[in-house]
This record gives C-alpha cells, sequence and structure tokens, in this order.
C-alpha cells in the first residue's frame, strides 16, 4: 500500500478561534494535558486525577487552559456529559493540536445547542493569557489583563472533496451521514488536512457509558438512520450484556448501559466488545489505514504493528465507520511518524514484567506530546503482552499516537538521525515511578487483571502461577478479558482451572468501566499488572492501587498481602 508523505503544514495559523462563543469567566490554567476520562469527575468537573498538579480543582465555568489534552478518547464524551449537565468549561485554550475535547466541544454545539468556545494560541498569546486570572471573549475579540487579541476564524479552505465526500455532504445519503461528513470535515479542517482517505476498518470506542450523553448521542444517531459502511468492532462496554441482570447490577445503570451497546449493535457494528482489538484473530497489517478509537488500542496498532490510525476521539469514529472516510493527517501521513525525542533507556539486570508499565508511564511523562523513540530495549525481545503494557501505560500520560522502540516496532528505523533531543530512563527514574503507581498498604482485598484485556497466554501463564492454591478468604480476584479470548481458554482448560481456584473472569467490561456489583464492596485495596489501571484507578474507584508484576499478583491473590517494598531489582 502506498502512502502521501506530503505533510500539509501546519492546521491553522496561532490565535485562531476554532469554536465562537460569548464569555466572562476566570482562567484555569493547567501546566500539563488532562485526560477528561478518568481525570474529571463527570458529574461535578472536578479534577479527579491523583497525579495532576490541578487535582482537586473544577473546570466548570473556567477557561481551560492546558498545551493539549492527553489519555482517553472517551474525554470528547465526558465533556459532551458535562455540557449537558451544565458543568462544562466556558471556554478550552490549547496552545497545541487536540482533537478529542474539542469533537466533545463541537457535538455539544451542533447537535445539543450547549456552547463551549474552543481557541488555539501560539506560544506568547498562550503564556500571556497562563498569567491573567479572568477572560474576556465577545465577537472573536479575547481580552484578559493587557492581552487583546482579534482571534481568527478557522480556515475553510483548501480541503479537496470527492464527488462521493460532497454527495454525502449535501445530504444526498440521509441527515445522519451528512451529519457525520460535516463533523469529518470540520476536523479535517482543524487538522490541516488537504483531502480525506479511505479506511478499512473502525473500532468504536464512546459504546462505554461514560456519561448519559454516549446514549444521547448513539441513540440520536440511530434514529437519524445511522449505519457503519466498513467492518467495525466495538470496544469493552460498561456490563457484561448477556449477565447484569443476573448479576445484580442495578437496573439504572445496566439498563442504559446495554441499551448503548444495542444501539451501535443496531448501527451494524460487532459485538467484539474489547478494549483489545489487536488481540482478535484478524488483525490489521503493516501499512493498512484504519480507523480506531481507544487509546492504547490506538498507541499498539501504530507503533507494534505499523498500522496507520490517529487517536480518533469518541463520536468521531462512528462518524468514521458511516463514511469509510478519514482526515488524511496526523499519523496517517509518513513525515508525521517519525520521532521527535529519543529515550535511553538502562533497564536493571532481572528485572520482572513490572518494567514494561513502569517505562510506558515514564516513557508518556517525558513525552506528553511528541512521539518517542525508546532504545536499549531490543535485547529483552518484548512480545505483545509485553508491548501491551507498555502502550497502555504511555496512553495514560502522553497525548501521541504512538511510539518506536530500537530493533523491535517496525518503523523504529524511520527518521531517526543524530539530531534528535535524548533524555534517559535508567533505575532511579523506574523507582520513583514504581513509588508513584504504588500508594496502598500491604493489605490486598482485589487483584485486578485485565486493563487492557488479558490474553490468553497471559491468562495460562496467570494459572501457571497460581498452581493448585485457591485465592485467600476475603480476597477477590477478577479478570476481564474478550469474548474470543475467553473462548480461547475455555477449550484449553485454563478457564476451568482459574474458576475452580476462584478467579472471576469476566467478559465485555474492562476496568475502565467496571462499577458495582462486579466491582467488590468490599475493596480498599487494590493489586494490579496494568499501568493504565493503577494510574486512573484511585480516581475511577476512591480506592489505593499498587502496581505490581503477574507473579505478585498471584502471591497476593493467595495470600491477602503485597510487598510494599519496591521489586528487589529496582532496591
Amino acid at each position: 500500500m502506498s502512502h502521501d508523505a506530503t505533510n500539509p503544514g501546519p492546521p491553522h495559523p496561532a490565535d485562531t478561534l476554532i469554536q465562537p462563543g460569548e464569555l466572562v469567566a476566570p482562567v484555569l490554567y493547567c501546566e500539563e494535558g488532562l485526560s477528561f476520562w478518568g481525570g474529571v469527575d463527570p458529574q461535578t468537573g472536578v479534577i479527579v486525577d491523583a497525579h495532576h498538579p490541578q487535582y482537586g480543582q473544577s473546570v466548570a465555568g473556567k477557561v481551560l487552559m492546558m498545551p493539549t489534552s492527553r489519555g482517553s478518547c472517551t474525554g470528547s464524551s465526558v465533556l459532551l456529559g458535562l455540557a449537558l449537565a451544565g458543568h462544562a468549561p466556558a471556554a478550552l485554550v490549547f496552545r497545541e493540536a487536540e482533537d478529542v475535547l474539542t469533537l466533545g466541544a463541537i457535538l455539544a454545539n451542533v447537535m445539543f445547542g450547549a456552547s463551549i468556545a474552543v481557541i488555539r494560541l501560539g506560544a506568547a498569546s498562550y503564556e500571556a493569557l497562563s498569567r491573567s486570572a479572568q477572560a474576556e471573549l465577545r465577537q472573536g475579540q479575547l481580552r484578559a489583563g493587557d492581552l487583546s487579541l482579534a482571534l481568527s476564524p478557522l480556515d475553510r479552505s483548501g480541503l479537496s472533496l470527492s464527488a462521493q465526500d460532497e454527495a454525502m455532504l449535501a445530504g444526498g445519503e440521509g441527515a445522519a451521514v451528512q451529519l457525520a461528513m460535516e463533523t469529518i470535515c470540520t476536523v479535517a479542517l482543524l487538522q490541516g488536512a488537504n483531502r480525506l482517505i479511505d479506511v478499512s476498518r473502525v473500532h468504536i470506542d464512546g459504546c462505554i457509558y461514560a456519561s448519559p450523553a454516549n446514549l444521547v448521542f448513539a441513540e440520536a444517531m440511530q434514529e437519524k438512520g445511522a449505519s457503519v459502511r466498513v467492518p467495525t468492532t466495538m470496544n469493552a462496554i460498561s456490563v457484561d450484556l448477556p449477565n447484569w441482570r443476573a448479576q445484580g447490577v442495578p437496573a439504572d445503570f445496566g439498563g442504559p448501559a446495554s441499551r448503548l451497546a444495542e444501539a451501535y449493535l443496531a448501527m451494524g457494528a460487532q459485538p467484539s466488545f474489547t478494549c483489545a482489538p489487536y488481540l482478535l484473530e484478524n488483525k490489521p497489517t503493516a501499512g493498512e489505514r484504519i480507523g480506531w478509537s481507544e487509546s492504547n488500542a490506538v498507541i499498539y496498532a501504530n507503533s507494534a504493528l505499523g498500522a496507520r490510525t490517529n487517536k480518533h476521539p469518541d463520536f468521531l469514529d462512528l462518524m468514521i465507520a458511516m463514511t469509510g472516510r478519514a482526515p488524511m493527517s496526523g499519523v496517517y501521513l509518513d513525515a508525521n511518524r517519525a520521532p521527535a525525542l529519543a529515550i535511553d533507556i538502562e533497564v536493571p539486570d532481572a528485572a520482572d514484567d513490572t518494567v514494561w508499565p513502569l517505562l510506558g508511564w515514564l516513557a508518556g511523562r517525558l513525552a506528553p506530546d511528541r512521539i518517542p523513540l525508546l532504545t536499549g530495549l531490543a535485547a529483552l525481545q518484548p512480545g505483545p503482552d509485553e508491548l501491551k503494557a507498555l502502550c497502555a501505560a504511555f496512553g495514560t500520560t502522553s497525548g501521541a499516537p504512538m511510539l518506536h522502540i530500537e530493533g523491535v516496532t517496525p518503523e523504529a528505523r524511520d527518521g531517526v538521525d543524530g539530531t534528535l533531543e535524548r533524555v534517559s530512563i535508567g533505575k532511579t527514574e523506574l523507582e520513583r515511578a514504581w513509588r508513584a503507581l504504588n500508594q496502598g498498604p500491604d493489605a490486598i482485598d482485589l487483584v485486578a487483571l485485565g486493563s487492557p484485556h488479558m490474553s490468553a497466554p497471559e491468562c495460562r501463564a496467570f494459572a501457571e502461577l497460581m498452581g493448585e492454591e485457591p485465592v485467600a478468604s476475603g480476597v477477590s480476584v477478577i479478570v476481564t478479558i474478550g469474548r474470543s479470548e475467553k473462548r480461547e481458554i475455555a477449550e484449553d482448560g485454563t478457564l476451568e482451572r482459574l474458576e475452580r481456584l476462584g478467579v472471576t473472569l469476566v467478559s465485555d467490561v474492562c476496568w475502565c468501566s467496571i462499577s458495582k456489583p462486579l466491582f467488590p464492596a468490599n475493596a480498599r485495596n487494590i493489586l494490579t499488572n496494568s499501568g493504565k489501571y493503577a494510574h486512573y484507578g484511585p480516581s475511577l474507584t476512591g480506592c489505593t492501587l499498587r502496581l505490581g508484576s503477574l507473579a505478585e499478583c498471584a502471591v497476593a491473590a493467595k495470600s491477602g498481602t503485597a510487598a510494599v517494598q519496591a521489586p528487589h531489582w529496582l532496591a
């Protein structure tokens, strides 16, 4: 498959008004990007990411400034939910390219009449606004302290559409497709794309019931007659679809969550229900243009498989599936897949599998807005499960859609030269990261595995680590797993073995969306082998989280305790 290596240049000039609004509001300046999913309370707008510098502050009614967003694609639906509940920011101000929250703001306005202004500023203007306590936006004029800017409207020229694109945009295929194409074209303009491209498949992330807004959007699109036209898989949802009633999930949650999944099924999506679509039998191939959402899946597809997808926000995923078209921008382009930072890594001797989520989390913090090249890992020969752990943790701290690993990932050689800025990770940095993600006591109530979903090899490895010793009294061990992987381990006896030992394996849901009563009511202290869940878990659950190896998770499952000391290889 050939690729266009032309970079269309910057999306638009500095000091641009992407979505207008009229407001006078206080400024909330965030020196770091923020994931709205897992980082902002969807009911109140309070920042709940315990690792974020602005933890505890509210975004509601504020002029919210950050360089760009980071983390989950679900941030767009969380923002839409806040808008519908009246707790959204009055304006979003970015310094770099940003799609996830911008799309949520656009759809809040276009579909539901809720106004959230969106602005992108150049470095000088951004710095000036960050020092202001309050800002005013009137008729495209931004004022704050000594700052007075006439913002430029979004440049709507330069996007070339095919005849079929034009027909969809004109309503020739119905109102739903027209709305989808209008939204895709707006995003293309934001990204500086000069044309749209075909994609071969889509992965839907918006099927998670992050807020009532997800259901409102999906059913509105279904009522308009939306249907997908390319093969479309679905992320993990918020309930075990066939079993939630028997599991005792309250109807006021299980009902809307199942309706949301059923709306996407009715629009033609496949009931894959996994946050790890790269574990499915039919994987994307190198160079294949796809349209995936779900941050860990996007990063894995680009990095480990060499497929091509931007990190599409929730809601845009459905619109790409409905049209089979996406903006030719970002990492669909050769030039934008090159690394911009080299991270030289020295892995301590005898490191266990905890090193992979730790490295991903640290790499994301060092490269929050750029693609890194990781060196020093080739000798460890990381396989699919190690790369899965690394990519998922990277997505919690970085907004970048991919990474490279020298000698491991298929495009690691592309664009590498001696001029790259270089930083390093060694034992000291790994030990600090371990402590940041290990805040709980030694007593463990819950062992949480499968964020992203556990693979069949991981399940077999965990069964071997458990041996014949059952789960300890008072401890819950829960594995979230995709339907296809669960069928595989059922065939070889691994499923029966784990269940006999007291391990619960649940399909359809992931730790991103699991809720009571599946989430044990008595759980206070959680051990996980997932850097993603160790990062987001405290804000999602109110519990303390610890990060350990798969072997340490097995020990805790059988004993109810996990060592509070750093592992020996970090000592």
